[in-house]
């Protein structure tokens, strides 16, 4: 059994169960893969496999040491690469396809994937604050208000929320239900929203929490 999977997200729709109720799902195209490279414990000091998702890409767009690690494998190139834990005993080797129909209706799974980036935001939008007075010649409508302490200890502590960079760094959301697998086109249907735009790269695990 497969650690985990990579694809791209396709986008959100919804579905409709036996019962007629509607669920909100998210279209990942999950696969085919390629093990890339088996790592074992005895020559790497750890167990994982090195998945690529399979989709096209010109040669002359790898690097001459990626290209070969490639060749060495005999598969072909890939544009997103990862690696995944496994156990030491796992029957899996450089060369596997891995493809979506190895998950199946109400499994678990994690999803890693890199949000939309929102650039310098402040703590309204980025922490959620509720902000100042809207009337009466309040001028601190979305400031932060105070940020530190008197002659003791006269800084600012770490971690204060402020306003900053948003988006834009990896996040895995846990726990994600799959409601349907599409065998065929390699697709599976996510209840819910999955971090990232519409054609972003994803990473699918299952789940630890079960």
């Amino acid at each position: 059994m497969a650690p985990g999977i990579l694809g791209k997200k396709i986008g959100m729709t919804q579905i409709f169960d036996g019962q007629g109720r509607v669920i909100p799902v998210t279209a990942v195209q999950a696969g085919p893969c390629v093990v890339v490279q088996r790592k074992t414990v005895e020559k790497d000091g750890y167990s994982a496999i090195q998945l690529g998702l399979v989709e096209f890409i010109k040669e002359s767009r790898v690097t001459k040491p990626r290209l070969g690690h490639f060749k060495k494998a005999g598969v072909e190139a890939a544009r997103y690469v990862r690696e995944f834990p496994i156990a030491g005993d796992a029957e899996l080797k450089a060369g596997d396809r891995i493809l979506a129909a190895e998950f199946k209706p109400n499994d678990r799974i994690d999803i890693t994937a890199k949000p939309k980036g929102r650039g310098f935001q402040g703590v309204v939008k980025r922490h959620g604050f509720s902000g100042g007075p809207d009337s009466h010649g309040s001028m601190t409508h979305r400031a932060p208000g105070s940020i530190g302490q008197s002659s003791y200890p006269s800084r600012v502590i770490k971690g204060v929320r402020m306003g900053g960079r948003m988006g834009g760094t990896k996040v895995t959301t846990i726990g994600l239900q799959v409601v349907e697998v599409l065998e065929e086109d390699n697709v599976i249907l996510v209840r819910g929203a999955v971090p990232g735009p519409n054609g972003g790269y994803v990473m699918v695990r299952r789940s630890q929490k079960q």
